[in-house]
């Protein structure tokens, strides 16, 4: 069942949202070779907890951490270690946050020193698939218009798009109805309302869509271990169109990039 949030209802999620943007944009400055991802793990949980939230995803269904940590080839779900990231690493962070009773739940792949040519390129079509994506969040839409949006822009650069893992509406649980693959077919799936909440994440391999997991239970792989990007943000369906509630801007002014790429989905100015 879909659970409908009121205006008031959805600005408390959007103070869940940036407390978990703000997070990234603190560990954006932190990410460089010779880091452990167990470090920033520390970092992200002590933010989160100074900025008046619990960490989204410690405890939850028993994960051991702060942060999912995933390098390289690990799609999601990787967990912190004190392995040292090196030069041309890319590392996936994904971050929940409680506040208000209510969950943020972004992420973003980032760049370690200089990446191979192949790997940048398969980190910008996949963050622009997520916006390709976003647009097609409207009142009237369906579930299968987001993912077909995706898929089509990712497999054209002959990417794999995985369909074992899918983003999902959020609320008061960090996963709420609807599911959101990124993969479809046009006019199928649940139809979209005024007032839904989802997290949009599309996980894009550069080779094969094909996963696996590791024996932790929980670090998911490629199977042909050729690196995966995975990029999320936090929307709601607001006078009948998608409206960020998340962020990447506190990431772009610790990197120093400028970016409009959000402008179109924010009501209103975003004050850092």
């Amino acid at each position: 069942m879909i659970i409908v949030k009121t205006l008031e209802e959805i600005e408390l999620m959007r103070e869940s949202a940036l407390v978990v943007s703000k997070t990234l944009g603190m560990l954006a400055k932190e990410v460089k070779p010779g880091v452990s991802s167990l470090y920033l793990d520390k970092l992200a949980e002590e933010f989160i907890r100074d900025h008046g939230a619990v960490p989204g995803f410690l405890g939850l269904y028993d994960f051991p951490n702060t942060l999912c940590m995933s390098p390289n080839a690990q799609v999601v779900h990787g967990i912190p270690n004190d392995t040292p990231f090196a030069e041309g690493d890319i590392i996936s962070i994904d971050c929940g946050a409680v506040k208000n009773g209510y969950y943020g739940d972004h992420a973003y792949t980032f760049a370690i020193g200089e990446i191979a040519p192949e790997v940048e390129k398969l980190l910008k079509i996949t963050k622009e698939s997520l916006y390709v994506g976003i647009r097609e969040l409207k009142v009237g839409k369906r579930v299968g218009d987001v993912g077909y949006a995706i898929q089509e822009y990712c497999e054209a650069h002959g990417y794999g798009v995985v369909r074992e893992l899918v983003g999902h509406g959020l609320g008061k649980t960090m996963h709420e109805d609807p599911e959101m693959p990124n993969y479809g077919r046009r006019g199928r799936g649940k139809k979209f309302v005024e007032g839904m909440t989802v997290a949009i994440e599309p996980m894009i391999n550069l080779g094969t869509r094909r996963i696996e997991q590791l024996d932790d239970g929980w670090t998911i792989l490629t199977a042909d271990r050729k690196p995966s990007a995975h990029f999320e943000h936090d929307v709601a369906i607001v006078n009948g169109k998608p409206e960020l509630l998340s962020t990447f801007a506190y990431i772009y002014d610790a990197l120093v990039i400028e970016s409009d790429e959000e402008d179109e989905f924010r009501a209103k100015e975003l004050v850092l």
